[in-house]
């Protein structure tokens, strides 16, 4: 698709992070494919760190009443079911109304399949008359896809790991891993602290919840064992991209990092958004059923054991680690084959594209 389209992404944001990580990456990867996209936000703290040079082709609104007098673009985008405002969703009943995608989160469960590319037609309020379609990003061709940049890969294959941790003052030591901690608020971490501290390791702590639990965990001197901390200030998402790469472990969570460490193609663990009855346990699992399908059963069964240890969801507390280099051939796999699949953004493009 060459024809430049006008979109319109709307962003609620809950968690600062994962929300806006994705519908920026979104807004950005669409206009470097030639589009022009107005991205409507509620909270635009995150972006001034996240991306402090912002992208040509991408213009940021505040999403509040009362909005500014646009007219709706060629598509609209609500991302993660958030409601449009009623205004504007009254401006697209027009004799050739946008397409109005609704992309959704991203998950492994079998519904997802079953629900991509549906159309919810508008029976009732200010959408009266319209349709709305569903796009699900996801881990197989009846899906979206990930975000997936055109230069992502390759850049990846050119990165120099030893000069960008050398930028952020980082020297690893003969014998030494890297692991990356970015979580939300987490009982097990001190035990997992002292486990990884069994073995030369030099810990790289993002900045908010991960950086205050280990200060908490460790003190000022930021060490136990043989493990040492690194902490990072907030980064743009290449420059984490970049810190994903430099790692041998990572630790991510919500769903931005999540998909993003799995590009890495190297081991990690993922701290899901809690929900309540440990409803998410059924989303993580759904994905670990897929991620470990090609794994050894023993392999499978320690890292499964690591995810429901790290998550809350057994009475695991003291983790037990999987042979490292089965579990990196394992990651550089699953990187292999969600490469294969559609990307996301070309996924939204042929979407609008084959209805006008």
């Amino acid at each position: 698709m060459t024809q430049s389209l006008q979109w319109d992404l709307f962003c609620h944001v809950i968690d600062n992070f994962g929300d806006v990580g994705v519908s920026w990456r979104l807004a950005a990867d669409l206009a470097r494919r030639g589009q022009q996209v107005r991205l409507w936000i509620d909270d635009l703290s995150a972006l001034a760190w996240m991306a402090p040079a912002g992208q040509p082709g991408v213009e940021v609104l505040r999403w509040a009443e009362p909005l500014p007098d646009r007219e709706p673009g060629d598509v609209v985008v609500e991302t993660f079911g958030c409601q449009l405002p009623a205004t504007f969703v009254q401006r697209m009943r027009r004799p050739r109304p946008p397409v109005w995608i609704n992309f959704e989160y991203l998950s492994a469960e079998s519904y997802v399949e079953r629900s991509h590319g549906l159309p919810s037609p508008q029976l009732e309020g200010s959408g009266q008359g319209l349709s709305k379609w569903f796009l699900y990003p996801g881990f197989t061709p009846r899906t979206a896809g990930l975000i997936r940049e055109p230069e992502l890969l390759p850049r990846r294959a050119a990165f120099d790991a030893t000069a960008w941790l050398a930028s952020h003052g980082v020297q690893r030591q003969p014998g030494e891993r890297v692991v990356s901690l970015f979580c939300y608020e987490n009982a097990a971490l001190p035990t997992w602290l002292d486990s990884l501290a069994e073995v030369p390791t030099v810990l790289l702590v993002t900045p908010d919840q991960a950086a205050r639990q280990v200060r908490c965990a460790l003190g000022d001197g930021g060490r136990t064992g043989a493990l040492r901390t690194v902490m990072l200030p907030y980064l743009p998402q290449d420059e984490f991209d970049h810190l994903l790469w430099a790692s041998d472990l990572n630790f991510v969570r919500g769903e931005d990092s999540f998909s993003r460490a799995q590009w890495a193609g190297v081991p990690f663990i993922w701290q899901i958004y809690p929900q309540v009855d440990d409803f998410h346990a059924v989303k993580l699992d759904a994905f670990l059923d897929r991620y470990l399908d090609a794994a050894a059963p023993a392999q499978g069964a320690q890292i499964r054991a690591l995810w429901h240890g790290w998550n809350g969801l057994s009475g695991v507390a003291r983790p037990t680690w999987p042979e490292r280099q089965d579990w990196q051939r394992l990651a550089r796999d699953w990187s292999v084959h969600l490469a294969a699949l559609p990307d996301a953004t070309d996924c939204l493009l042929r979407f609008a594209a084959d209805r006008g």
